[in-house]
């Protein structure tokens, strides 16, 4: 008896999650069977009427995809669709946000709209690159949708937010090299330290990171026992990051072993040296 009992409540449960699903269906034939009746611009405005209100903004794109569904070739559908776009990036609905933004940029290249509609294709990247750990593809994906906002419509309100969030997404690779220089550097792998902590200083020399790659050239190069390129990694930290705690950790290290902060030799570093701070490229 008690199986059955059991046996008859799942099956009520499943009976009333159909009926549920059988409404939530018939709504959802009924809301777009209705929207035949209204113009582009009625459904447009009920877009923006639950874009603003709602709090879900899955359901505002579904008015605006709906534009571009009935009115494909109207004024009303190019606004959409970069609604549609908006509205996706707006619900962390990424993919669909890119999708979106490429289409409209594929469709209406010479639009006033083109500037935003790839500031939202780099921001739908950008807005994913939320720490050091996560897969680096996302943030090179998002520096070059940034660079083509600052390149292509320099003029545009985009321009300099595009601007901050590159400087921004730029610091965040070299923030990834440093990571793994670190993990390195800790365990002893100091020439594996060093290749990752050079990259920072030659490629990423005008990023928040560069204080540090430094300090941790002089580390690494002490332990191999270079101490030459030692010395030229402090100069170059003493030159250019003279008030950052970094250089006072380098110095100490320095002469404490009885060394000075000095171009010394001829490595990468010197010729590092010589450019930045010498001024001699050749």
């Amino acid at each position: 008896m008690a199986g059955s009992k059991i046996s008859a409540s799942v099956m009520a449960v499943l009976l009333s999650g159909l009926v549920l699903a059988g409404c939530a269906d018939s709504r959802d034939t009924a809301r777009k069977e209705n929207l035949d009746r209204f113009t582009a611009e009625e459904i447009y405005k009920r877009g923006e009427f639950e874009l603003e209100n709602s709090g879900e903004p899955e359901e505002a794109v579904f008015y605006f995809s709906e534009i571009e569904r009935l009115y494909p070739y109207s004024e009303w559908a190019k606004r959409a669709l970069i609604m549609q776009a908006y509205g996706n990036h707006k619900a962390k609905n990424y993919e669909e946000a890119r999708g979106a933004a490429q289409r409209f940029l594929d469709t209406y290249p010479g639009d006033e709209d083109a500037s935003y509609a790839q500031y939202l294709l780099a921001l739908s990247y950008y807005d994913q690159i939320d720490d050091v750990g996560r897969d680096q593809g996302l943030t090179f994906q998002a520096l070059q949708g940034l660079r083509t906002v600052i390149e292509q419509y320099p003029d545009s309100e985009y321009a300099r937010s595009a601007i901050l969030k590159f400087d921004l997404a730029f610091d965040h690779l070299a923030a990834k090299e440093m990571e793994i220089g670190r993990y390195y550097l800790k365990r002893g792998h100091y020439a594996a330290a060093v290749n990752r902590f050079r990259v920072v200083v030659e490629e990423f020399q005008t990023t928040t990171q560069t204080p540090e790659a430094l300090l941790r050239l002089v580390e690494a190069y002490i332990a191999l026992g270079l101490l030459d390129e030692a010395q030229t990694a402090g100069a170059i930290l003493g030159h250019n990051f003279q008030s950052s705690p970094f250089y006072e950790d380098a110095f100490r290290q320095l002469r404490g072993r009885g060394l000075s902060a000095e171009a010394k030799g001829d490595s990468w570093l010197t010729n590092v040296y010589r450019q930045t701070i010498e001024g001699r490229w050749l």
